[in-house]
């Protein structure tokens, strides 16, 4: 059913992300879920991992199959020409031959050492081990393309931030072009913001580069052509800035429970336990029934037919009677020889056998035992790659627990910051106005506060990116 719903989900997904960019993509508006099912729909390496999967299917529905009984027929004809056995008698002929064998044959293992049962079992769980890899590239493209559309979204924030502050540079230049121009204003004060405001027009190609190569970095996710005109639909990022409850304790608990990278290794390393015992298996006899069944056609194939009655006939040999030599005259029953035709003969040939058949392993050069002990290896390697997988997991949880929550301290600290730096900026453009302040401390004020906004916006962001990732590893819904 699993598998149903993801094909059933991919196809409304890929038809969906074709009928969008089969569209004019002047004003493409996406939302975060569209993002993700058309990366999940068109990923190649999603798509990859996906044949992989289906490929484990093919594999287990064969070593189930492996346990039912051959039945195979084979049929052969040809001439014979010269001196050859007719298959009919059994005898030389000289004649031309034509004949034809038909026959049927099955098989059915009763016993080889529950080889068949567990390999069975080996690739049904190496089959589950591929659909998690599947799910896992599925959740590690869906957190990429998260990541990146919120880098999109910062970029965006930080575009509007370097715009807003250019647009009140400007005004400050206007102004003091006036003056400057009558004489009201010193030079420098004039140049001062002119400086300022050649600074943040260069805030805002810088701003305006970041945010197209964010752009890049999501269509490659979702293997799109990349267009300046996608547009993204905006997040209340704020609702997802509140203080992370859980503890790494927690978390790691539950992707050991959810965590498809977890559930892979760990059916792969059942798969190989099942593997040696599979293994293990091909070192007994191994018991087989086997049955036969055939007929045959011969052209020379012939039969004498009784026509009743007796006729007498001369013979070669004589008697003598006196001196005068008498021919033998016998009487010779009457019958008639004639072609045996092609439908009675495979009646009358049917034949069948049946047989238990038992081989015992004496001497193989050790393939056997050394099958068992490569399955034994392949076993110890899948519980270390098992057991590093969730070394590393826990360590990734408590680096990623450790670099949310000085996220989440560094953005409360940075609001506080602009909070005070836009009462601060406040008076010196008051005083800046009034002319009583100069350029210096107006301009800042002006980049202090700049800055703290600069930072305050990067660390919202940040900081949502850390909870999404803490998410992932909870197996939670992302958006």
């Amino acid at each position: 059913m699993i598998m149903k719903r993801s094909c059933v989900f991919i196809f409304f997904s890929a038809l969906g992300a074709s009928t969008l960019y089969g569209q004019d993509t002047a004003h493409v508006k996406l939302t975060l879920q569209q993002c993700v099912e058309t990366g999940i729909a068109k990923n190649l390496d999603v798509q990859q991992s996906n044949i992989q999967m289906q490929t484990s299917k093919i594999n287990w529905n064969q070593a189930r199959l492996n346990m039912l009984p051959t039945l195979n027929a084979n049929a052969n004809a040809g001439i014979n020409q010269g001196r050859s056995v007719d298959p009919f008698t059994n005898t030389y002929v000289t004649d031309k031959v034509n004949f034809s064998n038909y026959g049927v044959s099955t098989d059915v293992v009763l016993f080889n050492g529950f080889y068949l049962q567990n390999n069975a079992k080996q690739n049904a769980l190496a089959y589950e081990a591929s659909k998690m890899d599947w799910q896992q590239q599925k959740d590690n493209l869906t957190i990429n393309i998260i990541l990146s559309y919120l880098q999109v979204l910062s970029n965006q924030d930080l575009l509007t931030q370097a715009i807003n502050q250019a647009a009140l540079s400007k005004n400050q230049v206007d102004r003091l072009d006036i003056l400057n121009k009558d004489g009201a204003v010193q030079p420098s004060q004039f140049f001062d913001l002119k400086g300022q405001y050649a600074n943040d027009q260069l805030s805002i190609i810088s701003s305006q580069n970041a945010l197209e190569s964010a752009k890049v970095t999501l269509a490659q996710y979702m293997n799109i052509p990349y267009t300046r005109n996608i547009e993204l639909e905006r997040l209340n990022v704020e609702s997802y800035a509140t203080r992370y409850e859980d503890d790494p304790a927690k978390i790691y608990d539950e992707a050991l429970r959810q965590f498809a990278l977890v559930k892979a290794v760990d059916l792969r390393k059942e798969s190989a336990e099942k593997g040696v015992k599979a293994a293990r298996g091909q070192l007994f006899p191994i018991l087989s029934f086997n049955g036969n069944g055939g007929t045959s056609y011969s052209s020379v194939a012939s039969q004498d037919i009784l026509l009743g009655g007796t006729t007498d006939v001369t013979s070669n040999d004589y008697v003598l009677v006196g001196t005068t030599p008498s021919p033998v005259i016998r009487k010779v029953t009457n019958i008639r020889n004639e072609k045996i035709n092609y439908n009675k003969q495979l009646n009358n040939n049917l034949s069948s056998s049946f047989s238990l058949d038992l081989r015992i392993p004496l001497f193989n050069s050790l393939q056997a035992r050394n099958r068992v002990k490569l399955a034994q290896l392949t076993l110890k390697n899948n519980d270390l790659v098992a057991k590093a997988t969730k070394t590393q997991l826990q360590q990734s949880i408590e680096q990623a627990y450790i670099n949310m929550t000085s996220a989440s301290d560094r953005y409360t600290t940075l609001l506080d910051q602009v909070n005070a730096y836009t009462e601060s900026f406040r008076a010196a453009e008051i005083r800046f106005n009034a002319g009583v302040g100069n350029s210096i401390d107006y301009l800042t004020a002006k980049n202090n506060l700049d800055r703290a906004n600069i930072n305050s916006i990067a660390a919202k962001y940040d900081y949502v990116l850390r909870t999404k990732i803490l998410d992932y590893y909870q197996g939670k819904q992302l958006w």
